[in-house]
């Protein structure tokens, strides 16, 4: 018979997905100087931090 999880490996995991809700993907089109070729750059943000990145140049 399977052993259940206990208790405190539950929690550690709600923990855990309730900490990752506050972090999203944002990707941003960057247009190459060069050829004018657009690229795009992705990172893993912090949801307070998205309008800070998209900011950038």
């Amino acid at each position: 018979m399977a052993k259940a999880a206990s208790k405190n490996a539950k929690i550690k995991d709600l923990k855990a997905s309730a900490e990752a809700k506050n972090w999203t993907k944002v990707i941003r089109a960057v247009r190459s100087p060069k050829t004018g070729a657009y690229t795009f750059k992705e990172q893993i943000v912090h949801k307070d931090k998205v309008n800070d990145f998209l900011a950038q140049k």
